[in-house]
């Protein structure tokens, strides 16, 4: 069943939002609720709703209420493509939401693009399409990114490897999943990396034991995986569980620092553009005591995607004044700075023609006796 989630809604909102659709500012929101990668975007949506429930709270944007549709689409690319199509020609959104699989990307993309409505990818993998030349639509403030990623968790494991490296790749059947390994697997060779496996494991995977003995089979001595969470962590338990004792790196989702506590690993590095809540910045604990007050069932530590979000959605309906319209919102974004308050290294910002960032920062953890500890402070990447 769609799990249609309304903010005025809700009993955690402080206040009904007006009946009247013409007086809100209506953004519309699908994203993988359930299904298997679910842990990795439920908790970035609740971030989000409690954002803009705070920002409700104190009064809206431009003296409006912002009202969120959220639609379930459970990673399932005709669900998502369906919801996109009643949020925009139903409830006539301003601006659309991708919080899902890159699987759904292309039909959202395509409603999106038919409408010519703007679409922000938050929580979920921003495109390349969103990179220098971008997209005119299309706009990301997720943490994790193609190409980009790669590059610093290679130049990461070149830095810290004690001799040669030999290095096993683990990908979700999704598209920008497999095409980010496909690319690692390119750079590695340039980087004096010998690649030795690629395993591509479809996201319905219930024993991860046939694809971890490939990958120890052929012998490497690091392995890389970017892909939702349960991909990179069951690979990486699996290959545990047959003796398989060297070093493994993969992104560090919203469940990566719980998770760096719970498997207690050594040798399990996390690669992460968003600052954990261990770091203790003011913003975490704004982010704490709003989950706490609303009850939410999610903890805080998994809420910074869809915080950030949070902040530019406000951000781009406050510049965008009253009464807005998909063409002045886009506008707004095309020249948007968002402050990230210590969530990330440094703002997100956006021109006209780079709707990603201009600049990337990225911190690596491990789990280091008895706590998380930083092995590498935010490290500079410019986009061009």
């Amino acid at each position: 069943m769609l799990n249609r989630i309304l903010l005025g809604g809700l009993a955690a909102c402080a206040m009904a939002l007006p009946a009247a659709a013409q007086d809100v500012y209506l953004v519309g929101v699908t994203a993988a609720l359930t299904g298997p990668p679910s842990s990795t975007y439920a908790p970035a949506v609740d971030a989000l709703r409690l954002y803009i429930d705070r920002v409700n709270a104190a009064g809206g944007v431009n003296g409006k209420q912002i009202k969120l549709v959220i639609e379930d689409d459970g990673a399932q690319p005709s669900k998502a493509a369906a919801n996109t199509k009643k949020l925009i020609t139903q409830d006539n959104v301003v601006l659309m939401v991708n919080a899902s699989l890159s699987s759904t990307y292309a039909p959202v993309i395509a409603e999106s693009k038919n409408a010519n409505v703007p679409l922000l990818f938050a929580s979920g993998v921003c495109p390349q399409s969103v990179y220098p030349p971008a997209n005119p639509l299309q706009f990301c403030t997720t943490g994790y990114a193609s190409q980009f990623d790669s590059r610093a968790t290679l130049d990461f494991v070149k830095a810290a490897a004690k001799g040669p490296v030999k290095m096993g790749f683990s990908a979700m059947a999704i598209p920008l999943s497999r095409g980010e390994m496909d690319y690692a697997m390119e750079l590695s060779k340039k980087m004096d990396i010998e690649p030795v496996d690629q395993e591509v494991i479809p996201p319905p995977t219930a024993d991860y034991t046939p694809f971890a003995t490939k990958l120890k089979d052929a012998g490497p001595n690091w392995v890389y995986s970017w892909a939702p969470w349960v991909t990179q962590v069951r690979t990486l338990e699996a290959l545990r569980k047959l003796g398989w004792q060297d070093d493994y790196i993969a992104w560090g989702h919203l469940e990566a620092e719980s998770e760096l506590a719970r498997l207690k690993d050594g040798k399990f590095y996390v690669v992460n553009s968003n600052a954990l809540f261990q770091e203790k910045e003011p913003i975490h604990q704004d982010i704490e005591a709003a989950a706490s007050k609303a009850g939410s069932k999610f903890p805080a530590q998994t809420m910074t995607e869809g915080w950030i979000g949070g902040m530019a959605i406000e951000a781009a309906l406050k510049g965008a004044g009253w009464p807005a319209d998909p063409a002045k919102v886009r506008a707004e974004m095309e020249n948007l700075k968002i402050d990230t308050k210590g969530l990330r290294g440094g703002p997100i910002e956006w021109t006209k023609d780079n709707h990603f960032r201009t600049r990337l920062y990225y911190r690596v953890y491990k789990w280091d006796g008895d706590k998380i500890a930083r092995v590498q402070d935010w490290k500079v990447y410019e986009v061009k």
